[in-house]
């Protein structure tokens, strides 16, 4: 079972996106977390999807943290509102220090800098190095195409379907977090 649950990392799009829903969801988000007393953890920014969930959590309350490689810290505009900002030299130690704050993994819409941070907590849950539940907001079907490639290399035998089934996938932020709840860990690959 997962130890009581503080924080949470977010990963999604330094961009808004091209629907309005992506925005909506991301601001759901922040309240959700913030309304539960669950610490964000994110990438630092102010700007897009980040900026927008890191907002809505501090504007119901919440605590956030953000963690932004000193390179980034004048494109993704670093947040100056922040509970705290952890300023790193690279996006490798962001990603490790992010994984080193939460007990749980949320990934909205995003890019392809989002993409790799959720592939790399899903990498890790197989290594038994993250041992949290992830989750894959999955506005107006953003995530079916990546989960459908999860499944087709689990058909050719290179993912265990445990890890794809794992994964908690819901259009609506706060059933993922319900989820979550239940959470057992799944164990390292070769366990």
């Amino acid at each position: 079972m997962l130890k009581r649950m503080k924080s949470v990392a977010i990963y999604c799009g330094s961009s808004l996106g091209n629907s309005p829903r992506f925005a909506q969801v991301a601001q759901g988000t922040g309240a959700e977390l913030a309304r539960r007393g669950l610490r964000v953890v994110y990438g630092g920014g102010n700007v897009g999807l980040m900026g927008t969930v890191a907002d809505a959590a501090l504007d119901a309350g919440g605590e956030v943290v953000g963690v932004i490689p000193r390179q980034l810290i004048n494109r993704e505009m670093a947040h100056t509102g922040l509970t705290h900002l952890e300023v790193v030299d690279t996006m490798a130690q962001r990603k490790t220090r992010m994984e080193e704050l939460a007990d749980a993994f949320v990934c909205l819409p995003g890019g392809v800098g989002t993409l790799e941070e959720v592939v790399e907590v899903l990498t890790m849950q197989q290594l038994g190095h993250v041992n949290g539940p992830v989750g894959l907001v999955n506005v107006d079907g953003f995530w079916e195409p990546f989960m459908q490639t999860l499944r087709s290399m689990a058909a050719c035998g290179f993912v265990q379907t445990r890890y794809i089934d794992a994964i908690a996938l819901s259009s609506d932020p706060a059933a993922i977090l319900d989820k979550f709840a239940g959470w057992t860990p799944i164990g390292a690959k070769w366990a």
